[in-house]
């Protein structure tokens, strides 16, 4: 295999899986640590979207579009079940909770059923029927307007209610985790949501797969440091989880 096709080959792998070990890359290509790394080195320094870490690589690329709500369901769907099924652990009886329209946070909606006494603020719609089933627990909606492509409530009516009132925990998702850029997702309503939901919260849990790291949406909402913990997948590199760390995030691996 020649160079250029070979590192067309670590690209490729990379815009797929987000990121990769220097091992990885050296199995999938057959050949040896020494030459993916000379590799990785030459394709940083023609391609500023893919960037080397300790041990490996991963894709830099910015976060172009939104994809529909269906688009996001289907997506790491075994991956987003665990990482709703881990943060179960964060949550105790009496919990006032605030959880976002994002569809790894719906996916923490059936993990609740186990619970007697809860207080759940939302402003996901697609999340109604699934609280038919959580009828002993205290369900409230946040008023606003429809944004059909993620069927969330957003504007100033939701938040006017979020600056009024105060929860243990807010569970949020995010199209995009940047260590410069921070918390991002593609539209500025939805944002300026967000952020109020940060705000009305003691505690800030992120639910997202690791692919979201080193992605930057259109509209900030929060910074890095607010978030409290980061529940994810396998995938996020060592490195990115000591950095996180150094800054007051706690990183959980769902897998683990």
């Amino acid at each position: 295999m020649f160079g250029e096709e070979r590192k067309h080959k670590i690209i490729k792998y990379l815009e797929n899986h987000r990121r990769a070990t220097v091992q990885q890359l050296a199995q999938f290509l057959n050949v040896s640590e020494v030459t993916v790394r000379r590799d990785l080195k030459e394709i940083e320094e023609e391609y500023p979207f893919i960037k080397r870490t300790h041990g490996g690589a991963m894709w830099w690329g910015r976060v172009s579009g939104e994809p529909t709500v269906q688009e996001k369901q289907g997506q790491y769907l075994r991956e987003k079940e665990r990482i709703a099924e881990k943060a179960k652990e964060w949550i105790q009886e009496g919990d006032v909770l605030l959880l976002d329209a994002g569809t790894t946070v719906r996916q923490l909606i059936p993990y609740l059923s186990s619970f007697k006494r809860l207080t759940i603020l939302t402003n996901s719609l697609l999340s109604v029927h699934e609280f038919q089933n959580l009828g002993h627990l205290e369900i409230m909606m946040l008023g606003g307007t429809l944004r059909a492509s993620t069927m969330s409530l957003v504007g100033p009516w939701a938040e006017k209610i979020l600056e009024d009132v105060h929860v243990d925990k807010a569970f949020v998702a995010t199209n995009g985790i940047d260590l410069e850029k921070g918390l991002t997702t593609p539209n500025i309503i939805e944002a300026s949501v967000k952020r109020k939901m940060i705000k009305a919260a003691d505690e800030v849990i992120l639910l997202a797969d690791a692919s979201k790291f080193g992605q930057i949406s259109f509209a900030k909402f929060g910074e890095v440091r607010d978030i409290d913990v980061w529940i994810t997948n396998a995938g996020l590199d060592p490195e990115i989880q000591r950095i996180l760390d150094d800054v007051g995030v706690k990183v959980v691996i769902a897998d683990a």
